[in-house]
């Protein structure tokens, strides 16, 4: 759902990106009172998380594939200000190291999947969580918030392309949403997972329980982290579908993928996620993704030591 340059005009990425700063600075400003020194290595380790998680694309259906976004994990671990950080973070390194959305559509992407996901779908979750206290209850939560910040991020993105004039309301909205809500259900499974094993191993992780000391050092939460983001490179990065996503399957549906910007405006290093001179595609997406990953967590992680006072 990363929108290129060439879909949005000038009106929409101003007042995206006005509304992306304007919500990062809030939250930002927010994180400084509601997060404790010992979960700083926990935003690194998320980004990252949520970093790799999003390289994963699957298939969905008719020739599209799909990947999670991971707003409402990040925000069930470490709150929706973190995850504002978190989904920023990564969009931020997606966008310039990459060529994963454009520079100038950065802003909408970050309202759309970083901060509209994050929001909404928090609060979807808190609310049906406390209709029904339960573990089967939070299982159920996060599975629908999952999969409504999804369609709710592809609502907001068809929104941007129909304020653009790209295309009309009757065309754009159906064709996202529908897209959009077959995508979501594997985004609600695999975020139901994972929220899962944290659930049943280390529940402390979770942001209901801030107040609980972590059984794990920040360096075992730092190499754990590793052992398994880098699991997920190796083991499931040789399956990653190549299909085109929701988006780019709309577009070339309606017709409007011809009006991205065929050159970028910031050169990539690493465009596509592939090395240059690296013959194996597959190795090469694996030491692309870790070293995205790394850049990632350390810029999150500094960016919270920054805010957060060293303080018992």
């Amino acid at each position: 759902m990363h929108i290129p340059d060439g879909f949005l005009d000038t009106k929409t990425i101003v007042a995206t990106s006005i509304l992306s700063v304007s919500a990062l600075g809030i939250s930002l400003h927010r994180l400084k009172k509601q997060i404790l020194p010992h979960q700083i290595p926990l935003v690194g380790l998320a980004a990252a998380f949520v970093f790799v998680a999003q390289m994963l694309n699957f298939p969905v259906i008719g020739g599209t594939s799909g990947h999670i976004i991971g707003s409402v994990l990040a925000a069930v671990l470490l709150g929706p200000n973190a995850a504002i950080l978190i989904m920023t973070t990564v969009l931020v390194v997606q966008c310039f190291l990459f060529a994963d959305g454009g520079v100038l559509s950065l802003g909408a992407n970050i309202l759309n999947m970083g901060i509209i996901g994050t929001l909404v779908g928090y609060s979807i979750y808190r609310s049906l969580a406390r209709l029904i206290p339960t573990d089967r209850g939070r299982l159920v939560a996060i599975a629908f918030a999952s999969w409504c910040s999804t369609v709710l991020a592809s609502i907001f993105c068809a929104g941007e392309l129909v304020w653009s004039g790209i295309a009309s309301w009757q065309i754009a909205f159906p064709a996202m949403a529908n897209i959009h809500m077959l995508i979501g259900i594997g985004e609600a499974l695999i975020t139901t997972i994972v929220f899962t094993a944290i659930l049943k191993t280390k529940p402390e992780f979770l942001h209901q329980s801030f107040t609980v000391n972590l059984s794990l050092t920040s360096r075992e939460i730092i190499i754990y982290g590793a052992i398994v983001i880098m699991g997920l490179l190796i083991f499931v990065s040789p399956f990653i579908s190549e299909l085109p996503d929701g988006l780019e399957t709309v577009a070339h549906q309606i017709g409007f993928d011809r009006n991205a910007v065929g050159q970028p405006l910031f050169p990539s290093p690493l465009a596509d996620y592939q090395l240059p001179g690296m013959s194996i595609p597959a190795v090469a997406t694996i030491f692309v993704g870790f070293i995205g990953a790394v850049i990632v967590f350390g810029g999150s992680f500094l960016l919270a030591r920054f805010l957060i006072p060293n303080k018992k």
